[in-house]
């Protein structure tokens, strides 16, 4: 089950999951995270995640038809990849079944809960993407086409996904969003990479990035500097993730900045990804993706666009406080008395 806002009062009605035509597409990873437990480095639990499919999973919980396109692993990891996945109601349609292993990555937790990872993926189903296994259209009723991280950067299934995302732009039917997440260690030459997310970006229309990725992009800029600089390059809205300092947004040369809430951390897993799909979920409710996507964003006031990144900012925060990549859902974030966000 999932909710829907009224577009007249605001209230929300209840939908079947087979009632819904898909309206986002994610394309890009899954990881299976090694997580430290209470019983030490030396004790592991096993998480599946990867940044595309958490965003996958963080729509559909807030109520989106979502669709993630990936390619899952055969081994063990990878049935708990398709069990997590078909749990929380993503359409199946994307979930191809690949000969390759799951990509691992061994997360370690510093004390304030911020994770380094460590990557095991040369092998991984992940990013072997065939011309064939890549929809060559999408339906009339998906709106938006959302793509991240490591897939975007590696072959072959890197230039498969950008001919896909290029396809899109000339089309312009969907709007089309993107998260860098740079992973520094597995994205191969970093001026070549760099060159790649910022190609990326000129023809997206919506960009997230952590402050981490612009000092990746733009090593000179501070963060401010940083996004107007990704904003003027092609993107109609930038959005930033500062960790505990909030979030910014750059809109037409618009910019507000949202305070993150005080939240006792767990640890931050996952964090950067739901904030990703509240905003998904979000421009989605308020029909600001789809046809036209430039002028639809470009229609929104500085209220509301501090109201989208309110939204996202209070989803993070909520997922910051459970273990591992744990998004709310709509109700629970009701339920925590966040409705004016919503």
């Amino acid at each position: 089950m999932s909710t829907r806002e009224s577009p007249n009062d605001r209230t929300f009605v209840t939908e079947r999951a087979d009632e819904r035509d898909v309206r986002l597409v994610v394309v890009g990873e899954n990881v299976m995270d090694l997580l430290p437990t209470a019983h030490g480095a030396d004790v592991l639990k096993a998480a599946p995640g990867g940044g595309p499919a958490n965003t996958a999973v963080a729509a559909a919980r807030l109520g989106t038809p979502t669709r993630l396109l990936a390619r899952i692993g055969s081994d063990g990891f990878g049935a708990m990849i398709r069990g997590r996945l078909l749990s929380e109601g993503l359409d199946p349609a994307g979930l191809l079944t690949a000969e390759e292993p799951t990509a691992l990555a061994l997360a370690t937790l510093a004390p304030d809960g911020s994770a380094r990872y460590d990557f095991r993926m040369d092998d991984a189903a992940d990013w072997r993407w065939r011309p064939e296994e890549l929809p060559r259209q999408l339906e009339p009723g998906v709106r938006a086409v959302h793509a991240a991280s490591i897939a975007l950067f590696r072959e072959p299934g890197a230039s498969l996904i950008e001919a896909m995302l290029r396809r899109e732009h000339e089309r312009g039917r969907v709007t089309l969003t993107l998260d860098p997440n740079i992973r520094r260690d597995v994205i191969g030459d970093h001026d070549a990479a760099r060159a790649l997310a910022l190609r990326h970006a000129a023809q997206a229309h919506l960009v997230k990035a952590s402050d981490e990725d612009l000092a990746f992009l733009y090593p000179d800029l501070s963060p401010v500097r940083a996004a107007h600089a990704l904003a003027a390059s092609g993107p109609t809205l930038v959005v930033v993730t500062m960790g505990g300092q909030g979030a910014l947004a750059v809109l037409q040369g618009m910019e507000v900045s949202v305070a993150a809430p005080r939240a006792e951390v767990a640890d931050t897993v996952g964090a950067g990804d739901s904030f990703m799909g509240a905003l998904l979920n979000w421009l989605d409710r308020h029909d600001l993706v789809g046809e036209e996507p430039r002028a639809r964003l470009a229609g929104l006031d500085r209220a509301g666009l501090t109201a989208l990144v309110e939204f996202a900012v209070s989803v993070a925060a909520v997922t910051v406080t459970r273990e591992g990549a744990d998004p709310p859902t709509m109700e629970e974030l009701l339920g925590e008395g966040t409705p004016g966000q919503v």
